[in-house]
């Protein structure tokens, strides 16, 4: 049985600040290379999907330029491939809310498709899944909806905004919670048969429902035959400042990052040609990941380098995420601080954040 996907960010609040000025979360960079919205695609074609479609509602301009026609995912294909779906508002009879309205207004995406089921997932989950492995599970269950979630270890601040599974020992859902202490972190994915989805989406439009998963779902669990999949992966939860910072500086982990980049299933980005780093004399770089095309004479440690930054002789950058383009001159001291793209800090300033509270400065910045 093929799979379709859909990312669905219509239910994404922008809760990254200054770094959603301009675009929406799942275009945020990530990790030195990455958007977010690059984990759950990359996720859904590793699993051999041939269709996905992205339901978006604002600020998209940059995730289009991001992703394109999908090239990097090898969907730039004549037949399927990558759809962008913002809502439609052509329809006067149109009564739907919420992410309802997507589902409703983009009915042919699903008509056209071959699949027989649909796997729907956000972008603020960061992780390397097999879908396919439950799908399996889905199949062998007989379930009308798998819901996916990580039995987290220890929760954090960020697992506060998440909604939370109660399970039976059989993993039936039993309960969707926004119980602050329970540890199983649902995860905003879930399989559903195609056929039922669309059921579900028409019952939920003519009860005046507006957010499909916990007014079609969540509702139903009584009706339905809900199981729980269980995550046992690396996995991040990006859905803050706080959580975006941390999240990012923890792929200096060396293990952390082997387990979600260096396995049979790739992550991947839009690709872009540039030259490789250059260390000049008097560079002293540790514990760092420094992307293409960076100039570095200054001292870098426990950083984030993304593509094209230029660190001048004197400066000291730490614990710091500086986005694309950014140059820092000389003698400049940067310590717990996010730059998003093309700032430029100019010579002997000082910005120090908190390690819980990172100074952040939205792009195009000249300080």
């Amino acid at each position: 049985m093929e799979i379709m996907g859909v990312l669905n960010l219509d239910n994404e609040q922008d809760f990254l600040n200054e770094l959603t000025y301009f675009r929406c979360g799942a275009a945020v960079p990530f990790g030195g290379r990455y958007r977010l919205i690059d984990f759950g695609i990359s996720n859904m074609t590793n699993a051999g999907m041939a269709d996905i479609a992205v339901f978006t509602r604002k600020k998209y301009r940059s995730l289009m330029d991001h992703l394109g026609k999908g090239k990097a995912w090898d969907l730039d294909t004549k037949y399927g491939g990558l759809f962008i779906l913002p809502p439609d508002w052509n329809d006067p009879t149109d009564v739907s809310k919420g992410d309802l309205q997507h589902f409703h207004n983009n009915k042919n995406y699903f008509y056209r498709g071959k699949a027989d089921y649909v796997l729907i997932s956000g972008s603020q989950h960061i992780c390397n899944i097999d879908y396919q492995e439950v799908f399996e599970q889905h199949v062998k269950t007989n379930a009308d909806i798998t819901v996916i979630y990580k039995k987290v270890d220890m929760l954090e601040p960020e697992h506060k905004q998440c909604q939370k599974l109660e399970t039976s020992h059989a993993g039936h859902v039993l309960k969707v919670t926004n119980e602050e202490y329970n540890n199983n972190v649902y995860m905003n994915m879930y399989l559903v048969n195609k056929k039922l989805l669309l059921q579900l989406v028409e019952h939920g439009i003519a009860h005046g429902a507006a957010h499909f998963f916990n007014d079609c779902i969540a509702s139903e669990l009584a009706n339905l035959n809900v199981q729980a999949f269980e995550y046992k992966g690396v996995h991040s939860v990006i859905n803050s400042v706080q959580s975006f910072y941390k999240n990012n500086l923890k792929l200096l982990d060396p293990d952390f990052y082997r387990q979600l980049f260096y396995s049979e299933q790739t992550i991947l980005t839009k690709v872009k040609n540039e030259p490789p780093a250059r260390y000049l004399h008097g560079a002293d770089v540790t514990n760092s990941l420094v992307g293409n095309g960076c100039i570095i004479e200054g001292t870098v440690e426990n950083s984030i380098l993304f593509r094209g930054v230029v660190v001048k002789k004197g400066a000291v950058v730490k614990n710091a995420i500086i986005m694309q383009r950014c140059e820092i001159q000389e003698n400049t001291i940067l310590e717990n601080v996010i730059l998003d793209k093309d700032v430029t800090l100019t010579e002997g300033k000082r910005l120090i954040g908190n390690e819980h509270m990172p100074f952040v400065i939205p792009k195009q910045k000249v300080i």
